[in-house]
């Protein structure tokens, strides 16, 4: 997947919305500091600096994010999404009237900063699965109304996309297999539905044991089976089990320090809740010059 992908290609998401809404958030009534201090024929220029090292994420957001506020602003991009970035480079610049840069600016830091946090984490996991066949994927542990956004830092820091949401892709997870009354149920009742709504849907199933794992291969009719909060030496052995019929996915509590020895195990992807739910925004800033 391209870096410069656009949520509203992929995503559930429209960027135009997303801005107006959190503009409208913002502002209320006016921006009664900028109003009260700056005449408004003042103009200005500002800098997008950085203050921390990482992964740039955001650019392309914060260029529609400017438009939106004022078509005038002039915006000159110094780095794309996807940089590896460190402290002390400048990102951009804006030029304009200074009350707009100053409507655009926290809505822009707020959004980049965030962004290139996951990024950043993304990126790491990532180079830390060098080597072998497994994909660093998201989850839908995201912030509600954000996800797009999420999601695209995700894939700007080099890693993948799971399901995007409950519309997607059916994942027959454990409390869905309780209620269905047990594996292979669930996956007739699945693959059931999927024909009655003539719906082309791949469908993934959860595994908490190897004694689940032999029961999804004794039904079959999956695509990809998760293993769920599987030591090293299990997923060994699931993974061999499997033998490459259906997609594998290790998942569960899985971080830096652990998704390497996951990796070599041989699954096909890992899903990290964390890149998206349990990540500290990367630091910037925007500065008159």
């Amino acid at each position: 997947m391209s870096k410069s992908i656009k949520p509203e290609q992929l995503y559930n998401f429209s960027i135009p919305q997303f801005i107006s809404r959190a503009l409208a958030e913002d502002i209320g009534d006016g921006d009664h500091t900028s109003l009260a201090c700056i005449p408004q024929d003042a103009t200005g220029k500002a800098k997008l600096l950085v203050k921390e090292n990482g992964i740039l994420a955001g650019v392309e957001l914060a260029l529609q994010i400017f438009k939106a506020v004022d078509p005038a602003l002039k915006v000159k991009i110094l780095l794309k999404d996807g940089s590896r970035i460190k402290t002390g480079d400048i990102v951009l610049t804006v030029e304009g009237r200074s009350q707009s840069i100053l409507v655009a600016e926290r809505l822009v830091l707020n959004c980049m900063q965030r962004m290139s946090g996951i990024a950043t984490k993304t990126n790491t996991l990532v180079a830390l699965c060098k080597g072998t066949k497994a994909k660093v994927i998201d989850t839908r542990k995201t912030t509600p109304n954000l996800r797009g956004l999420e999601k695209w830092a995700v894939v700007i820091g080099g890693g993948a996309n799971h399901r995007i949401g409950l519309y997607d892709m059916i994942l027959i997870k454990d409390n869905h297999i309780d209620y269905a009354g047990g594996i292979p149920q669930a996956i007739k009742a699945a693959n059931e539905y999927l024909k009655a709504n003539k719906k082309k849907l791949k469908i993934e199933i959860e595994a908490r044991d190897l004694d689940e794992v032999k029961q999804i291969l004794a039904v079959g009719k999956v695509h990809r089976i998760m293993l769920d909060n599987f030591g090293y030496a299990d997923i060994r052995k699931a993974v061999k089990l499997i033998g490459g019929k259906y997609e594998t996915e290790a998942s569960g509590g899985i971080n830096e320090k652990t998704i390497r020895n996951f990796a070599k195990c041989g699954v096909d992807f890992i899903s990290v809740g964390a890149l998206t739910h349990h990540i500290k925004s990367l630091d910037l800033s925007l500065k008159a010059i």
